[in-house]
């Protein structure tokens, strides 16, 4: 009997969790920690964020849905990793601790770290659903953002004008997708409720040019022709009235103002009513402690709290960095029974050429590694695990970053016939020179297009992924 501990069940977590105990025999174990008790299909809180959807849209409980198939659920926060166990047994374990208090180690052949992202809006004063902006991170923090968006509207109503801002509240974040989207559905939003005459919306974004999205840009094959995701973006703007502030640092977040520094050193601020701004990510802060009880968190993890594995992290200038740093298995180099997926890896370094102001301030994006790489990493790696079980001497699949594609469904609206939709598609998501040497992607498999159709994509996706995660008949049919 082998015992597979996964801890979170976000994206990746759940994905693993669901197909290793599709794989495994009755005589194993998948268990499932994970403080949050229910499931949230991240990219629907958009919708929620607009008030075109409420929670229980893009929320279900879990336990129910682990009963079902046979997974082990846990409702607690991963706190330590103990590789090598202890003084009293060999055996490894992750030690929990539940909402009261309580500690309990749980016992792994196999430790697949899902932990995702914490959410550093302490890294930018004054920013988050606890300061004086709004998120649309969780279902929660979303529903904090519609209700804002309503008062702005109300006041529109009453002739008084509103400015709102929309993108990255640090010069580090990423995401910068999720903040696309959500700007496009907030201007669809104002235009439905018939006050876009009285709005000024502002993209502010640590990109250096528009259309970057923590990718270092991208080349779309659109129309007949190629063009560069910057003038993809810039239009889409322009169509809609949205400014834009580039290679931008959010410095703090006061009421009614942000203050920000741009690539040049200069320090500026922007008035606003409304500001939907997302966070830095870090990892969660797990420790780890070998069996002496030594703490050796450092040999596990990056000092960003995301897990090494098997990607090259030696330091190097942009101009060497190549499709082969990636990580193929996500393997931890120091512990062959742990793996990292979605966003608990520590990427080997960025996408997007890093930029320093002169008063040394990093503004530039981090890598994204949200959604659907969350999710195919999280098969792949479970799929591994289970071939270790069985005998494999190594991992057996791999999903580099670098030989997988993404794609993009930015939907504004969430009715079939009112909606529009910009859809992008990339492939490989870290560009390869060496086998794309002219723009570092298969442009036969990288476009955009604007239009309906994407919109309709995009609703089926809702539905089709929320089935999925529920485990419903033939869920294992349905793509990453």
């Amino acid at each position: 009997m082998s015992r597979v501990v996964i801890l979170g069940a976000g994206i990746s977590g759940h994905t693993a969790a669901a197909f290793a105990r599709k794989w495994l025999g009755p005589g194993d174990t998948v268990t499932v920690v994970s403080p949050d008790d229910s499931y949230n299909w991240i990219p629907s809180n958009i919708w929620v964020g607009v008030g075109l959807m409420r929670p229980r849209q893009v929320r279900f409980p879990l336990a129910p849905v682990y009963e079902r198939a046979g997974i082990d659920f846990k409702q607690a926060w991963a706190r330590e990793i103990h590789p090598e166990g202890d003084s009293a047994s060999t055996d490894p374990y992750v030690t929990i601790e539940t909402a009261s208090g309580a500690r309990e180690n749980v016992r792994y052949d196999f430790l697949i770290n899902a932990t995702g992202p914490r959410l550093r809006f302490d890294k930018t004063a004054g920013l988050g659903p606890d300061g004086n902006s709004v998120s649309v991170c969780t279902a929660e923090h979303a529903v904090g953002a519609s209700a804002a968006l309503d008062e702005s509207v109300e006041r529109m109503r009453r002739g008084e004008r509103q400015r709102f801002i929309v993108g990255t509240g640090h010069g580090t974040c990423t995401c910068e997708g999720a903040a696309f989207e959500y700007i496009v559905n907030l201007e669809f939003e104002l235009r439905a409720r018939k006050v876009r005459d009285k709005a000024d919306i502002v993209w502010v974004t640590n990109e250096y040019e528009l259309g970057d999205f923590g990718m270092g840009g991208m080349h779309l094959r659109r129309g007949g022709y190629i063009v560069p995701s910057n003038l993809f973006t810039e239009s889409l703007f322009a169509e809609r009235g949205i400014n834009w502030i580039t290679r931008a640092h959010v410095s703090a977040v006061e009421p009614g103002q942000i203050q920000y520094e741009t690539l040049d050193g200069a320090q500026r601020e922007q008035e606003f009513d409304f500001a939907m701004l997302l966070p830095p990510f870090s990892g969660v802060g797990l420790k780890a402690y070998d069996r002496a009880g030594t703490d050796i968190t450092a040999k596990l993890f990056l000092p960003n709290e995301f897990m090494r594995v098997d990607a090259d992290y030696e330091a190097k200038p942009y101009e060497q960095w190549t499709a082969k740093d990636w990580p193929r298995t996500y393997q931890s180099p120091a512990y062959p029974n742990i793996f990292a997926a979605g966003i608990a890896f520590a990427p080997p370094h960025a996408i997007s050429e890093q930029h320093v102001s002169p008063n040394g301030t990093v503004i530039a994006p981090a890598p994204p590694r949200t959604g659907m790489p969350s999710a195919e990493i999280g098969k792949a790696v479970a799929h591994s695990v289970v071939d270790m079980i069985r005998g494999a001497a190594a991992p057996t699949q791999s999903a580099s970053m670098a030989e997988m594609g993404a794609a993009c469904v930015a939907s504004a609206g969430a009715n079939l016939f009112t909606g529009t939709a910009a859809s992008m598609t990339v492939y490989p998501i870290v560009p390869d020179y060496d086998r794309y040497p002219l723009y570092g992607r298969d442009m036969d498999r990288t476009f955009g297009e604007i239009g309906l159709a994407g919109h309709w994509i995009k609703i089926a996706l809702h539905h089709m992924f929320l089935y999925k995660a529920k485990l419903r008949p033939g869920w294992a049919l349905i793509p990453e």
